[in-house]
């Protein structure tokens, strides 16, 4: 079944004459949708619908604000398992993972809902006899939302939600590669009971959208994820017309395992943080940094555990690891094999895998005997890519895992609580993660990175205030 997707303008449903192929990557025959080519007059049609709507919304009571939250999370975690399967339809991620997505953004629009009501201000006396200081938070305004294709459905909640549980309005640009969830999401806000203008969707090219979003003087902030080098465009551009804006970009994330950690569990960590979602995460386990004392045991632990996972379509309960997204990227993946081989690595794994359908299949790969300069270990492949690297230590561990210019999430795999406590203060991440995966985060606390991973405050949980809001001082003299 094919659907047509269309942009949200005003409250209007609207589309345009040339739309894209929305494809299964696990079977290139099955055009899940189509989506409208937007121009720039689309965007400026959505951005000054936002702006007219924009102090409707921010004058709207808590109360207003949580109903439809709650309303639209209570919806998406009704259809969990409907909105699941087109996830895992469009993206290529396996039926339970993308399942799991789905039930995330349900958690999100209910804990945002709580939110509209946990808004606070402060009281101060004055330095002054009878000055009183009012301290109070305001929406910023109009939001440009960009988000990335490999957590369509959770990651445009969580930036969706907090703009609209305080005050803002939005102006939603999806990735081109997964309309689907994103039309779906964005029906579910409007139908929870959003006024006209306060919730705009816009499809298109990155190359269309994104400059119309930032060329705008009425747009007052935008939040982005993606690459680390679009991103880095999108900061520049923002901070050049004196947007707020806020960037989370790539990683090459390390897991540590040092010769004390539990084989068996480090094997299970390291698979699950480095081919699970295809490896197309952020937060993936992409360097595997393992002292010498286990090294040998565990390369061999874990290819034989990533040998026995089945690749296959995304609607395969058996599935573990699903199809690439689309040709363009299991093209770069390759690559990345190719360069990580002539540069000495020792590969094992990564051949395209045929099925009943034609898709994008890889099977996932582990790069041994490598250095930390090598281009796998420099650069983000986002696919199902490992590299192993040998350290004769715990304290060469560290260095070679801080040795990077990202700086999301970093992980070890031990039995010693002095050596976590010293990787938790030590490493140069913004999450760390200890005896687990570096990819999982809880949804009531703040997510992000450091480095070249992100810019700008952070995002989920009560700290995403910090960007969705401005605060106002008030003094009031007797």
């Amino acid at each position: 079944m094919t659907t047509e997707y269309r942009n949200l303008i005003d409250g209007e449903w609207t589309t345009t004459e040339e739309g894209a192929d929305n494809r299964n990557p696990s079977d290139v025959s099955d055009v899940v949708g189509i989506a409208p080519r937007s121009d720039v007059a689309a965007v400026r049609a959505a951005i000054a619908a936002a702006r007219s709507a924009a102090r409707g919304w921010a004058a709207s009571t808590p109360q207003q604000r949580f109903e439809v939250l709650d309303a639209a999370g209570s919806e998406v975690k009704a259809r969990q398992a409907e909105l699941g399967t087109l996830l895992a339809r469009e993206e290529g991620k396996p039926i339970a993972e993308a399942t799991a997505e789905v039930g995330r953004a349900a958690q999100l629009l209910k804990f945002f809902s709580g939110e509209t009501l946990r808004q606070g201000g402060e009281l101060h006396p004055s330095v002054r006899p009878g000055m009183e200081v009012e301290v109070t938070r305001e929406p910023v305004g109009v939001v440009g939302v960009i988000t990335p294709w490999n957590f369509p459905i959770a990651i445009p909640t969580w930036k969706i939600a907090p703009a609209l549980a305080w005050g803002n309005a939005v102006v939603f640009k999806p990735a081109e590669n997964t309309p689907g969830t994103a039309y779906e999401l964005v029906q579910i806000l409007q139908r929870a009971g959003l006024p006209d203008g306060v919730l705009n969707l816009v499809y298109g090219a990155g190359s269309v959208v994104g400059p119309a979003l930032l060329d705008s003087p009425d747009v007052d902030a935008i939040t982005f994820t993606g690459s680390t080098g679009v991103g880095r465009s999108v900061v520049a551009e923002a901070a050049a017309k004196g947007k707020r804006v806020q960037a989370e970009m790539g990683g090459k994330n390390p897991l540590v395992v040092v010769d004390d950690a539990d084989l068996d569990r480090a094997v299970e960590i390291a698979a699950n943080g480095a081919y699970f979602s295809t490896g197309q995460r952020c937060t993936a386990s992409s360097r595997l940094i393992v002292t010498a004392g286990i090294h040998d045991r565990f390369v061999d632990a874990l290819e034989q555990r990533m040998r026995g996972m089945r690749v296959g379509h995304a609607l395969d309960e058996a599935t573990v690891v699903g199809p690439v997204v689309d040709e363009r990227q299991l093209e770069q993946d390759e690559r990345y094999l190719r360069i990580a081989a002539e540069e000495g690595g020792d590969v094992r794994g990564g051949e395209r895998v045929e099925r009943d359908t034609e898709g994008y299949f890889l099977s996932p790969a582990l790069v041994v005997g490598t250095d930390p300069g090598m281009t796998v270990n420099r650069e983000e492949v986002f696919g199902p890519v490992a590299s192993m690297i040998r350290v004769a230590d715990y304290d060469e561990a560290l260095a070679v895992a801080n040795d990077t210019p990202f700086g999301l999430s970093s992980g070890i795999c031990t039995t010693s609580l002095a050596t976590a406590a010293h990787f938790k203060r030590h490493a140069e991440a913004g999450m760390v993660m200890v005896n687990a995966p570096t990819a999982g985060v809880d949804y009531h606390v703040p997510f992000g990175g450091r480095k070249g991973s992100s810019y700008g405050p952070k995002e989920q949980g009560a700290h995403a205030r910090e960007f969705f809001t401005e605060l106002k001082i008030a003094y009031t003299a007797p």
